[in-house]
């Protein structure tokens, strides 16, 4: 008996079902004792598998992903963003907008919280099965610029494909040149209606042409972004990272609570800040 269940044991490793594996014991017993029959047993087993693959395949996309591991659903404050962008928020976790190859622009003044809620988009996207990339629009237009160089454009192009979205931080910090700006809008051109790309900025769209110089090249990427997108405006949003420092010097007693847009709520006399 010990050495047919060694023998087991040894076969489903080698044929890389280690979730049965470890559960067929224990599950035997338990659907013995429920009176299963060999059907559902067999069910449960493989079920156990299954579950086992895709949370190690969300792992290893999580891991493989970029993405800020703390800028997530649960960390977003919000509370703090207007309804309309809470709704798009919501529409935009189940990542149904990527079967239409659709793009984001989240646009808005620093600290807003553009990048957070693009990140936690992407973290919603791992968990369905997605795989992504979060980078800097610095980095992986430097990255691309390396490959045009040594003549390895299209393969790096090709690389990307795999995503189903590439999430662009940042594209309006940056001064690109034009060897910077071309491959930069190489990227978004090969991606047009094919793949998704969601981007943060700084900068409304009639001040794109600080990234792209040339303002025909200008006009073409955005309609490359915009054509099929879903734009998050926050630009009329105060910084909520301003709000939280400024409620963390509030007096601690202070027996009322902020109200969702941060300030206080009415009190009898007007609080004071230190």
């Amino acid at each position: 008996m010990a050495d047919r269940e060694a023998e087991m044991r040894l076969m489903l490793r080698a044929l890389r079902l280690p979730a049965i594996a470890a559960q067929y014991q224990d599950l035997a017993i338990k659907s013995a004792k429920a009176n299963m029959t060999h059907e559902s047993y067999l069910y449960e087993l493989v079920r156990a598998e299954c579950l086992q693959r895709e949370e190690h395949r969300v792992v290893r996309l999580q891991r493989l992903s970029g993405l800020p591991p703390d800028k997530t659903f649960a960390s977003l404050q919000l509370e703090y963003f207007p309804p309309l962008i809470r709704e798009q928020l919501e529409r935009l976790r189940s990542g149904a907008f990527l079967e239409d190859a659709i793009n984001l622009v989240a646009a808005g003044k620093p600290g807003v919280g553009k990048s957070h809620a693009l990140a936690a988009i992407g973290h919603e996207l791992v968990l369905l099965g997605h795989q992504v990339l979060w980078t800097s629009t610095a980095t992986l237009v430097q990255e691309l610029l390396a490959a045009k160089r040594d003549l390895r454009l299209p393969h790096a192009l090709a690389k990307l494909d795999r995503y189903a979205c590439i999430f662009l931080d940042d594209i309006g910090y940056v001064q690109y040149d034009r060897d910077e700006m071309e491959v930069l809008f190489t990227l978004l051109a090969e991606r047009y209606e094919r793949r998704s790309v969601a981007i943060s900025t700084n900068l409304v769209f009639s001040e794109w042409e600080r990234i792209f110089k040339n303002p025909m090249t200008t006009i073409a990427a955005i309609d490359r972004v915009v054509h099929h997108s879903v734009i998050l405006d926050m630009m009329g949003m105060d910084s909520y990272r301003a709000k939280e420092a400024s409620l963390q010097r509030l007096p601690t007693n202070n027996p009322q609570p902020p109200t969702a847009d941060g300030k206080l709520a009415a009190t009898g006399g007007a609080a004071k800040t230190h």
